[in-house]
C-alpha cells in the first residue's frame, strides 16, 4: 500500500487528492498539513478544480482525540497548549481562500471533523451508503471546526442544534433533502460523478468562480449588504479576464453554452 498521506492524480484540469492516512483518515497535523499543501500546490500547477476524496474505506472518521489532552490541561491549569502547525482558522481559511472549487467526494463514515472538512468544501457529493454526522457530543464536546455555524447557514437553527446536540449519524439522502450536502449517488457511481462535477467546474470560467467563492463567503459571514458593497471590486478581475471576452464572443456567434474557457 502507498505510504503517502495524500495521493495525487491529474485528470485534465482537475486535481484529485485522496486522503490516505490509515486507518480512517483521523484528522490531525499528519493529515491536514500535507492536505493544505497539496491544495495550494494544485493551484500552482494550474489545476482548476479539486476533488477531495478518500483512498480508504471511510472519508474521515473524525479528529485525533489525543490532541485534546493539551487543551484540557490549558483549561484546567492555565498552562498554554503548544501551538498547532495548522490551526482551525488556518484550515478553514485555506479552504475558503483557495481560488478554485473543491468537490468533496464522501464515502463510508464522515463524522465529526470529517463532516466539517466536507462542509468547508464548495460542493459535496456522497455515496448512498455514507453515514455523516456531528458526533462530538458523545465525547462531551461539540463541533470544533466550524461545523455548527456552517450547519446553521445551510439547514437552519433547529436542524443544526439537532445535529450537534443529539450526535446522531445520518444517511446521506436525509442530509441531501435537508440541503446540507449537494448530491447523493449510488456507491459505484461516486468517483465518476464527483470527477464529472469537478470537470464541469474546471472547464468553466475559473476567474469568475474565484470571485463567486469570495462573494459567497462574504454573504455567509458578513451578510448580503456587505457582499453587495464588495461585489463591484471583486468582479473587476472577471472583466479583465480572457474568459469573459471569449464567453461573450461565443454567445453572440453561437448562443450559450459553447465557450471553451481557458481559465484566465
Amino acid at each position: 500500500m502507498n505510504d503517502d498521506v495524500i495521493l495525487k492524480e491529474r485528470h485534465g484540469n482537475v486535481i484529485v487528492l485522496s486522503m490516505n492516512s490509515n486507518p480512517h483518515n483521523i484528522m490531525g497535523p499528519r493529515l491536514l498539513t500535507p492536505l493544505v499543501a497539496a491544495m495550494r500546490e494544485a493551484v500552482e500547477q494550474g489545476g482548476r478544480a479539486i476533488v477531495l476524496r478518500s483512498n480508504l474505506r471511510n472519508f474521515c472518521a473524525g479528529a485525533d482525540v489525543t490532541l485534546f489532552d493539551a487543551l484540557i490541561e490549558e483549561a484546567t491549569t492555565g498552562k498554554a497548549a503548544p501551538a498547532m502547525e495548522l490551526g482551525v482558522l488556518d484550515l478553514l481559511q485555506a479552504f475558503e481562500a483557495l481560488p478554485i472549487p473543491i468537490v468533496a467526494s464522501v464515502r463510508g463514515a464522515c463524522l465529526g471533523g470529517g463532516l466539517e472538512l466536507a462542509l468547508a468544501s464548495d460542493y459535496v457529493v456522497a455515496a448512498a451508503s455514507a453515514k455523516l454526522g456531528s458526533v462530538e457530543s458523545a465525547l462531551g464536546l461539540h463541533p470544533l471546526m466550524g461545523g455548527i455555524q456552517r450547519q446553521v447557514q445551510r439547514i437552519g437553527l433547529a436542524r443544526a442544534k439537532e445535529m450537534s446536540m443529539l450526535g446522531r449519524r445520518y444517511d446521506a439522502e436525509t442530509l441531501e433533502r435537508w440541503g446540507l450536502i449537494n448530491l447523493v449517488v449510488p456507491d459505484d457511481r461516486l468517483d465518476t460523478v464527483a470527477l464529472g462535477v469537478a470537470t464541469e467546474l474546471a472547464n468553466g470560467p475559473t476567474v469568475a468562480h474565484a470571485a463567486t467563492k469570495k462573494i459567497a463567503a462574504i454573504a455567509a459571514n458578513e451578510g448580503v449588504e456587505a457582499a453587495d458593497l464588495a461585489m463591484a471590486e471583486l468582479q473587476k478581475p472577471i472583466w479583465a479576464s480572457k474568459d469573459v471576452k471569449a464567453g461573450l464572443a461565443s454567445f453572440l456567434a453561437q448562443g450559450p453554452g459553447l465557450t471553451k474557457f481557458e481559465g484566465c
